[in-house]
């Protein structure tokens, strides 16, 4: 074990806009050895999330941000490799884990789930069955407070939370509109997660207009990724006491200036529009609920997904950069190591 290198990535500088590769470097360092009570693990899949974003800025906000210099980290899922006396964990084991940006790493377990292969891929866990996933959920359901026979709109809806959203909003029994950034992703959404009808916001023109097209007795429910355009034209056909839950507004992630408000803000008083902003560590009580509908929505049929997946950690800069440029079809992975690790 000791002749192998694990390679990890770092943050050198602050971006400033769009990232940059420059803005990270590729380091290679041994691979460590786990001392008593601690496990070894080898990472097969990281994630790259759109709230990476924030943390590489130096300012605080609901979790601290990265360091210029260290390793980054996030979402990933692993096998254990050695485990030396701990009580928790086995060799062979999966587990996710919060390591992510490195290829092995050792650990006593904290912050640490074993997962279930048989249940569902286990790249699944970082997108339907992992943190995407409950963000949907638990800003549809408890946020939003999603109700049989809304009429629900979503932005960035073939996304890794924008899909789930879809589906579960269907299973419940409404009608749902998303919207994508090409022809493709719009006939995955009409095809595979069943919507009754999706919106192409590159090509469609007046967005505001499109959206009336679709939903022409209103929304109900908005469930917010983008942000710009998009929340305009959701404010602008709003039914009265709509709800509005605010997961994202990946379109100002990398801008260097405050951007412009709604021109149409105030019609969240005429309306009595109800706008939450919602964090998905806030709503982890939810979890057993969740994994368990999951499980049988996907058992039914009722539960599909898609992913974009980048080989090797070299090449996660671009991952995390092709977010922000719509690169990603569904959740957007990096396999950094091998199926099996044992």
């Amino acid at each position: 074990m000791t002749e192998q290198k694990n390679r990890e990535i770092r943050l050198v500088r602050r971006p400033e806009g769009l990232p940059r590769p420059a803005d990270f470097e590729l380091v290679e360092t041994p691979v460590p050895a786990p001392g008593p009570g601690q496990i070894l693990v080898r990472n097969i899949y990281m994630s790259v999330d759109p709230y990476m974003r924030g943390r590489m800025m130096d300012r605080k906000s609901y979790v601290p941000p990265f360091q210029i210099g260290e390793t980054l980290s996030g979402g990933a899922v692993g096998q254990v490799v050695e485990a030396n006396g701990h009580p928790a964990f086995r060799k062979g084991d999966y587990v996710s884990n919060m390591e992510g940006w490195r290829e092995w790493f050792v650990s006593k377990g904290a912050m640490m789930q074993k997962i279930d292969p048989e249940a569902a891929p286990i790249q699944a866990y970082l997108g339907t069955f992992g943190m995407p996933g409950l963000t949907a959920y638990a800003g549809l359901l408890r946020v939003a407070k999603l109700k049989e026979g809304d009429r629900v709109f979503v932005s960035a809806a073939s996304g890794a939370v924008g899909s789930i959203v879809c589906q579960i909003a269907k299973n419940k029994g409404c009608t749902v509109v998303g919207s994508a950034g090409s022809d493709d992703k719009c006939d995955w959404l009409r095809t595979q997660a069943r919507v009754d009808e999706a919106i192409n916001y590159k090509t469609c023109g007046d967005l505001t207009a499109a959206v009336r097209k679709t939903m022409p007795e209103g929304i109900d429910v908005y469930f917010e990724n983008v942000g710009g355009a998009h929340l305009e034209a959701a404010l602008a056909n709003m039914r009265p006491f709509g709800r509005i839950a605010v997961c994202g507004l990946i379109e100002q992630y990398n801008a260097t200036a405050l951007p412009a408000g709604p021109r149409n803000f105030v019609s969240i008083i005429g309306l009595r529009l109800t706008v939450t902003g919602f964090i998905v560590s806030d709503h982890f009580d939810m979890q057993q609920d969740f994994l368990r509908d999951m499980a049988a929505w996907k058992k039914d049929g009722k539960l599909t997904w898609h992913e974009t997946v980048v080989d090797g950690i070299e090449h996660a800069p671009e991952a995390f950069i092709g977010l922000f440029k719509g690169a990603n079809f569904g959740k957007m992975l990096v396999k950094i190591g091998p199926d099996s690790a044992v």
